[in-house]
């Protein structure tokens, strides 16, 4: 693999597998791996928790003054895991119920804001793959490679569905099918960094592919872009 680290972004709408081969590919590279998403998802819990009302600028900026994330590994899970003001929240974070609040959270702008900054921190010394919703378009718009995913939407229903029957027996398919189809216009339409394929960003439609083939895919264009960076 070539030696030149560059800034990979991932954006795409949800239960595209973003996480999945950004993690994959990070372990392969020997990246830092940062899911921006679950960055959101702990501010979203956080908020939950404490009962803020996102109507209210000034609860929220109070909020946010007492929010700390970072990512620590978990050498059980081998992966790196969110920790929100020093818990491991990691499982917390996938509940329906912040599922259900978290787009209506990042859509803020204040909240964007904080997050924005930490993965710009992040990012500074390159080496690292991102996942989110506007991580080559607002985070990092200088990456040396942006990847934008998508998949049917049936197909990421299906994703979600078995992904959550795992820890939740009770959900139903329309409870994930509406969860998702809410998610896409919040995320499409905020006023703050909407989710959007960056001009220069390579699509990467994943609907028939298998997790080696998307790999395989992306590793390849990791390898053209990593040369032009030496």
């Amino acid at each position: 693999m070539p030696t030149g680290k560059i800034i990979i972004a991932i954006d795409g709408y949800s239960s595209c597998g973003k996480s999945t081969i950004a993690k994959e590919l990070a372990t392969r590279l020997g990246y830092n791996y940062i899911d921006s998403g679950a960055m959101y998802r702990a501010i979203a819990l956080y908020f939950l928790r404490n009962n803020i009302d996102l109507t209210n600028p000034v609860s929220i900026i109070a909020a946010i003054a007492n929010i700390n994330l970072t990512f620590e590994f978990n050498s059980l899970t081998q992966s790196s895991e969110i920790h929100l003001n020093d818990e491991n929240v990691a499982s917390y974070i996938r509940d329906m119920l912040v599922s259900d609040r978290v787009s209506e959270v990042a859509a803020i702008k204040e909240v964007r804001t904080f997050a924005v900054a930490q993965q710009k921190e992040m990012g500074r010394r390159k080496g690292i793959v991102m996942d989110g919703r506007d991580i080559g378009t607002a985070v990092f718009p200088d990456a040396e490679l942006k990847i934008f995913m998508t998949a049917d939407p049936e197909v990421r229903v299906m994703r979600r569905f078995k992904e959550m029957y795992d820890t939740n027996h009770n959900i139903t398919i329309e409870e994930v099918r509406h969860n998702l189809e809410l998610r896409d216009y919040i995320d499409s339409t905020r006023e703050e960094s909407p989710l959007h394929r960056a001009k220069d960003a390579v699509l990467l439609d994943n609907s028939g592919m298998t997790k080696t083939e998307q790999l395989e895919l992306v590793i390849k264009w990791v390898r053209e872009k990593a040369v032009m960076a030496r």
